[in-house]
């Protein structure tokens, strides 16, 4: 008897195109493409933002900055700025770690640590801003 269920099924009447089609590494690469360009993408004119506004309170006393990150606008852009930027650090940290470590075990304590990590100190930064602009 030969074992059939180990032996890989080919289509015969199917294309070499038509039997690579969602072959992929890991069936996912195009959607963190996507959300990593767009996460960059949206990082732009927020970094822009914030660089433009801590200039404008260079010699600024406490009092003026909390005065202006509790306006509505500024605190919620602030707010976008710092998910986008620790989403955007996740998806970089994970893509390096799932092309470059190959061992299970090492891999998966890696990308656990990555979002341990980025999500302590993405709420660590919200709440403080949280805290200065309401």
């Amino acid at each position: 008897m030969s074992d059939t269920s180990r032996s890989p099924r080919v289509d015969m009447r199917r294309s070499p195109l038509g039997r690579a089609r969602g072959l992929g590494a890991a069936h996912s690469g195009s959607a963190t493409w996507w959300a990593h360009t767009l996460s960059s993408i949206a990082l732009v004119p927020l970094t822009l933002w914030f660089i433009c506004g801590m200039v404008r309170m260079v010699g600024a006393s406490r009092d003026d900055v909390v005065a202006w990150l509790s306006r509505p606008l500024p605190l919620v852009l602030m707010l976008v700025l710092l998910l986008m930027t620790f989403h955007h650090m996740k998806l970089g940290l994970e893509t390096v770690v799932e092309d470059y470590i190959h061992q299970p075990v090492a891999r998966l304590t890696m990308l656990l640590s990555i979002k341990a990590v980025t999500l302590l100190l993405g709420l660590a930064c919200i709440v403080s801003v949280l805290r200065i602009g309401l």
